[in-house]
């Protein structure tokens, strides 16, 4: 940049320039020079290149919440583009997180990876779930480490599958991948290029510059609707577990974290929001998200460091869970007490193990309110009501679960022989066939071993067969049964599994232990459902979308293995089922088969990657009627947000308390924190999304002493236009489909604690 005063530098990570803010500060201070003179370019706004497919929406919120903030305290404005060229697909959910960022326009080079389909632009209008458009770049070199070249500038101008609609392209230049950045040599080569005859015209620009001149041109452009799914890296779905699981966790703990903390804030006078701590913490969980580590494709030692990651935010934000636990139970000095809190926005009745003297537990039947807690009940009700669960072993070994809402069959090696919708009678589990069937594949792929599996893999298939006479009944019924088996997946590999039906449960829940000691093999869980669509269903960011089942086409039959989050849907009119999880993202529907990806062996760039003891759980759930209406969406946040159970320096609270409930089942009340720039101490951000894909109105209560409410963007910046009517402490919020809405209540402080 000194001895080039035209040349422009983009860099797009925060977490990058914080490290050169920490360790070498004087650099920093010549960087933010050179990015005044507008020749250093932060570009991108997020923390790090996060991952498109795998961290949760509120995670992506994050990034852009982050690294906006950060570019504009350290450089004086926040980013216009986003940048992430190597990530390996694209969320359809991302356009709108974009928009509401402050976002108008993308920069991604990835899917001209493509091993089928070659994507048919460089240069058009990205529409997401909710409708929300983004101008979309991909540079027509299909590389980020182009070196200056005449043939690479040549190949820019004729692959351009956009010519005639826009005239205007990037040129990626410099040792991106790895950094390193550009040499003196390219810099000349393409000074040179700037007029020459026979050449395009070239000239050393800015992504401001490049995304003015596109949009310039844009009138004639196409639009791509829903996500950008890249037919490579579907291994990256699976690889390394240990990390998939460490995400997961942690994205609900500082959800638990930043609801708790809110309403201690909101009910303690002397509680102090641990902002930095929380700030720290979520750094931890996005730098995590990079697209070479949530992903799997790492090397062993930033695994390991990764793990490290995971465990600081697993030990420091149960202390500050417990912290805030404590000082909303703040009162008289007493004997210790159990305080059972609900951090999900809808009341739930659930069984749980509960702590007796002598270190024993006992399980109960608890109701817990809407983002509220309840107190622990001081003994067990003698009576249930709803029907309990009756567990029957027959002489054959095979084990029947019923709780008088799904009846399960095990057969005596543990495969799901029945599964039945008690009200109607009607069988889930194909004719013929059995569930809960583990299978292995050969896992060999071409070139990536991390990162990629191959559909050659499906070739391979291999039911892991069960020895008869394993299955034993673990809990007898009551308010909840179970059923337990012991699996020999290969000679070097085991698997042991409770299957688990409580009482009141609309699910059957699979508890499973596996040492996990292969190499290339790939482990799935197979369910053949007695339903017929050529469409599932997958849940994503803030949302969910559909996939065909059918292999009709190269791009249909390209999906042979894709992402999901907590649950998939199999549902043909009346009737469906539904696979969730608490850990897990590779799955895919073929025909009628629900299968779910468990375990993979990779051997490089990581060769102990996924070896050793794996813990997981998944979750079977028929429903009648659509997936939305039967309740699928919570069961599964159920599943992945289990209540919790804080002892109270004190006596707990002796009666149960709410703060926030939403009047629609289709909107979720997804994350309560509290506002990263306020002037008002006492202020929150609550974030909502509707779920169900509609248009909704709903009514958002509260029992909290608000004094303002207003909407805002995902930055938190206010609407002038978005002030709230409070009404008999009601809010009133209209969505359409799959829409995220931000608000800001500003509490009155709490002069003493409230009880």
């Amino acid at each position: 940049m000194e001895r080039n005063p035209e040349f422009i530098f983009a860099c797009s990570q925060a977490q990058q320039l914080q490290w050169v803010k920490n360790h070498y500060p004087g650099l920093h201070a010549r960087l933010q020079e050179f990015a005044c003179r507008g020749q250093f370019v932060p570009v991108g706004g997020t923390w790090v290149e996060m991952d498109g497919n795998l961290p949760s929406g509120e995670a992506m919120v994050r990034q852009f919440l982050q690294g906006q903030n950060f570019f504009l305290q350290e450089f004086g404005k926040m980013c216009s583009q986003f940048w992430l060229p190597d990530t390996f697909g694209y969320s359809a959910q991302l356009p709108q997180i974009m928009r509401s960022c402050g976002i108008t326009h993308f920069l991604t080079q990835k899917l001209s990876w493509n091993l089928v389909n070659s994507f048919p632009h460089h240069t058009f209008f990205w529409e997401g779930l909710d409708g929300s458009r983004v101008l979309v770049h991909f540079p027509p070199g299909d590389s980020y480490g182009m070196e200056g070249s005449v043939e690479e500038v040549l190949k820019t101008v004729t692959k351009n599958r956009d010519k005639g609609r826009t005239n205007h392209s990037a040129f990626l230049f410099g040792f991106g991948d790895g950094g390193g950045g550009p040499t003196q040599t390219m810099v000349d080569r393409l000074t040179r290029l700037c007029n020459t005859d026979g050449l395009p015209r070239v000239q050393l620009s800015s992504p401001a510059r490049l995304f003015s001149a596109l949009e310039s041109d844009s009138g004639q452009l196409c639009t791509w609707v829903g996500e950008l799914f890249l037919e490579l890296h579907n291994g990256t779905y699976t690889t390394h577990a240990q990390i998939k699981k460490g995400n997961r966790e942690c994205e609900r703990i500082l959800h638990d974290v930043e609801l708790l903390s809110s309403l201690a804030l909101a009910r303690n006078v002397l509680f102090l929001y641990p902002a930095a701590q929380l700030q720290d913490l979520w750094r931890l969980l996005l730098l995590n998200q990079f697209h070479d580590v949530v992903t799997g494709s790492c090397i062993q030692l930033v695994a390991e460091e990764a793990m490290c990651h995971y465990e600081d935010i697993r030990s420091h934000g149960n202390t500050l869970l417990s912290a805030a636990a404590a000082a909303l139970c703040a009162g008289e000095p007493g004997p210790e007490g159990l305080l059972i809190v609900n951090t999900l926005p809808w009341n739930r009745t659930e069984v749980l193990a509960l702590p007796r003297p002598g270190g024993a537990h006992s399980l109960a039947l608890v109701t817990v309110p809407s983002m509220g807690y309840a107190p622990a009940p001081t003994s067990l009700q003698p009576l249930l009501p709803q029907q309990p669960v009756f567990v029957v072993q027959e002489t054959d070994g095979s084990v029947t679960l019923d709780n008088g809402i799904i009846r399960v069959r095990l057969d005596a090696t543990g495969r799901l022989t029945s599964l039945v919708l008690v009200a109607s009678g009607r069988e889930t589990i194909a004719e013929g066939a059995v569930g809960n069937q583990f299978v292995l594949f050969d896992d060999v792929p071409l070139y990536w071993d991390a990162w990629d599996v191959m559909d050659y893999h499906l070739e391979t298939r291999k039911p892991v067969l069960g020895q008869a006479g394993t299955l034993a009944v673990g809990t007898e019924g009551g308010v909840r049964g179970s059923a337990w088996f012991l699996l020999q997946i290969s000679p070097n590999s085991r698997l042991s599994q409770e299957v688990v039906l409580d009482v009141g449960c609309p699910y059957v829940r699979f508890h499973t232990e596996v040492h996990w000691h292969e190499a290339h093999k790939f482990l799935k869980v197979e369910f053949p459902a007695r339903v017929r669509s050529p469409q599932a269903t997958y849940e994503i960011q803030f949302g969910h979308l559909q996939r065909p089942t059918h292999y009709n086409t190269s791009w249909d039959w390209a999906r042979f293995e894709v992402w999901a989050h907590r649950w998939m849907d199999l549902s043909e009119h009346g009737f469906g089922l539904a696979l969730l999880n608490d850990c897990k993202y590779g799955a895919s529907v073929r025909g009628n088969v629900l299968s779910l990806s468990l375990l993979r062996a990779p051997k490089a760039p990581d060769a102990t990657a996924d070896m050793g003891r794996h813990e997981f759980t998944y979750a079977l759930m028929p429903h009648k009627g659509s997936l939305q209406d039967a309740g699928v969406i919570r069961a599964a946040y159920s599943l992945n947000f289990p209540l919790l159970v804080l002892p109270t320096p004190g006596p707990a609270p002796s009666t149960s308390w709410s703060a926030f409930s939403v009047s629609s089942p289709a909107v979720v009340l997804e994350t309560v924190k509290k506002a990263e720039t306020s002037p008002q101490r006492h202020t929150l951000v609550l974030r909502l999304y509707e779920a169900h894909g509609s248009h909704v109105d709903c009514w958002l209560h509260t029992s909290l002493p608000v004094q303002e409410a207003v909407l805002c963007d995902l930055l938190e910046r206010r609407d002038p236009a978005g002030y709230l009517p409070l009404r008999d402490a009601r809010l009133k919020l209209t969505f359409s489909p799959f829409q995220v809405r931000s608000l800001l209540l500003v509490l009155q402080p709490p002069s003493t604690y409230t009880p």
